[in-house]
């Protein structure tokens, strides 16, 4: 059974950081690019960061450029978000998410669709 844990999130003042990370089992993910959305109240569930299977390609959303960084752990299952300076507007769920296998070892997909294991989420709240 494949799952994805995430961990990590909480309540920080604006101006603060977070690490979030997220833990994939049950399969081999080593073709598999990883990635993390998220979700605010009354909205869509939006792309933050992409890695992929390589770990040698990344992609953000523009709001989150140069604030976070999405890093993947050696043993390929595990990925990270680095959070900082984050703003009220950041305060979502965010979500983990595995997509693949892919040929394409620099492959980053922004579309929901690509991704097709999923976390739970964890609740990230930037207070003003």
């Amino acid at each position: 059974q494949v799952q994805l844990v995430e961990s990590g999130g909480g309540l920080v003042q604006a101006g603060g950081s977070l690490r979030l990370s997220c833990v994939a089992s049950g399969r081999t993910f080593s073709r598999y690019c990883m990635g993390w959305f998220r979700q605010a109240p009354g909205k869509e569930r939006e792309f933050v960061a992409g890695i992929s299977w390589s770990g040698g390609n990344t992609n953000y959303a523009d709001s989150v450029k140069g604030r976070f960084t999405i890093s993947r752990g050696n043993a390929k299952n595990t990925v990270y978000l680095q959070m900082n300076s984050l703003k009220p507007e950041d305060t979502a769920v965010y979500y983990c998410a595995a997509g693949g296998p892919y040929i394409n070892s620099d492959y980053v997909p922004v579309a929901n669709s690509k991704y097709g294991y999923w976390g739970q989420g964890t609740q990230v709240t930037v207070s003003s």
